[in-house]
């Protein structure tokens, strides 16, 4: 039976449900309506999606007389991350089920919004937590599942983002923490639901450290990188490495440049300029609740991308390695890729330092073995392909629980929230302490 769909928020990453719904699922899935408030951003994207037909357009505040009319069985929110809980919960209460892109929402408020609606409404709320299905991490919590290395008793996790991937989130909307949350929401949701998923424990307390240190205005008068241009697409910022420039790139271009006239959004500002509310450097420790502790680090300014994951167990240790990109180098077109594990195939190698991924597991009193990985291509490790297969075709058998639900997706946002407000007390912060309304007790029974 073919399902029928809304979309809201037609962004950079609303197209990988988009190209689904025009081709490789569009035998079960059709798009019926969609909205932006950026118009021009829907006529690109139904330039690039021909096959979609014509969707019905509507405002964003129209999203529940919509889900009604044309009688929408999912709605699928890729719009920025404050607005989540409003457009999931307007979804649910209209009747329809929620497909909504990491993080959930950003706040103690937008938690206790979507938990309300699901508990009242029953309906389906799915995270699309791709990184769960990349066969890497599919590995280790294979490993962790089998008792190997015995029960955890901690985790140590570091994710490095590039001065291309990482200095990204300081050019756009995610700048401002009221609209992202800054990374420890935005991007750490995407961790901390990793680790809740490969340990099965729940958050409980997090400590947190940190601030802008690198990007920002601030820091760079600080360096005396004196006067700068305001946006990457023009030509004063040729030959700067920290400029995006949106005329070389025919998707960023057209999702973005070509728009700017019907709302003024720029996509490409200077990540040392003023307005920047988020942090580039990030500590945490997390304690959960059967004993497990997390030592975290986030940097946004690496000369690389990747993670290491360390998990010590009573029988044992793990240790996951990975490197997404080992450069940032410019290809001849003077460009980069943004993301390395949303394009893989677009990175340029470093001899030193290649793209790699390895699990080595080690018991006690025994040698060392590497866990061989399977092979996967596409995004974010292999894992949107699969995500989508899953989305639209429905899980199947699922045995290592790659799908997500909305109370994982609070499970992963606490860790950010308390982090944010540990940020501010300077204090550790104990979960059950939040007003997560009926997502407390739905964190306590999520086993």
């Amino acid at each position: 039976m073919t399902r029928r769909y809304a979309l809201i928020g037609t962004g950079s990453r609303a197209q990988m449900y988009l190209e689904a719904l025009a081709a490789t699922h569009s035998d079960v899935g059709t798009l019926v309506a969609w909205s932006d408030p950026n118009s021009g951003r829907l006529d690109w994207s139904a330039e690039q999606n021909p096959s979609l037909g014509d969707p019905r357009r509507f405002d964003p505040a129209d999203l529940g007389d919509i889900v009604r009319e044309e009688k929408i069985d999912s709605v699928i929110v890729t719009t920025p991350d404050f607005l989540h809980a409003e457009y999931v919960a307007a979804a649910l209460d209209a009747g329809a089920d929620a497909i909504v892109e990491k993080p959930l929402t950003t706040s103690e408020e937008g938690i206790r919004q979507i938990a309300e609606a699901a508990e009242r409404t029953g309906r389906k709320v799915t995270i699309t937590f791709n990184y769960r299905y990349s066969p890497r991490n599919a590995e280790l919590k294979r490993v962790i599942a089998s008792g190997e290395i015995g029960d955890v008793t901690s985790v140590h996790f570091e994710w490095v983002l590039d001065t291309a991937h990482g200095a990204d989130y300081f050019r756009r909307w995610h700048r401002e923490k009221k609209n992202s949350g800054g990374l420890l929401i935005h991007k750490s949701s995407h961790h901390f639901d990793l680790v809740n998923w490969w340990i099965d424990q729940v958050p409980a307390r997090v400590f947190a450290s940190g601030g802008l240190r690198f990007y920002g205005a601030e820091n760079a008068a600080r360096r005396g990188l004196g006067e700068r241009p305001a946006r990457g697409s023009v030509d004063a910022a040729a030959g700067d490495p920290f400029a995006l420039d949106m005329r070389t790139d025919e998707k960023l271009r057209g999702l973005y440049l070509d728009q700017e006239r019907h709302d003024g959004y720029l996509r490409d500002k200077d990540v040392f300029d003023e307005g920047i509310t988020i942090e580039d450097n990030l500590a945490l420790i997390v304690d959960y609740d059967r004993g497990a502790t997390m030592s975290y680090s986030l940097n946004a300014h690496s000369p690389w991308e990747g993670y290491t994951v360390a998990v010590n167990g009573t029988k044992g240790r793990a240790e996951l390695t990975v490197v997404e990109r080992g450069i940032v180098a410019t290809d001849e077109s003077g460009g980069t890729v943004v993301d390395p594990s949303a394009r893989p195939d677009l990175v340029i190698a470093d001899r030193a330092r290649p793209e790699s991924e390895s699990l080595v597991v080690q018991t006690h009193f025994s040698a060392a073995r590497e866990v061989p990985i399977p092979v996967a291509e596409g995004g974010h490790g292999g894992g949107d392909a699969m995500l989508l297969n899953d989305l639209f075709r429905g899980a199947g058998e699922d045995p290592l629980g790659f799908t997500a639900d909305w109370t994982d997706g609070v499970r992963s946002v606490v860790v950010g929230v308390a982090g944010n407000a540990s940020l501010v007390s300077g204090q550790p912060v104990t979960v059950a302490d939040l007003d997560l309304g009926p997502a407390s007790s739905a964190i306590r029974d999520a086993r």
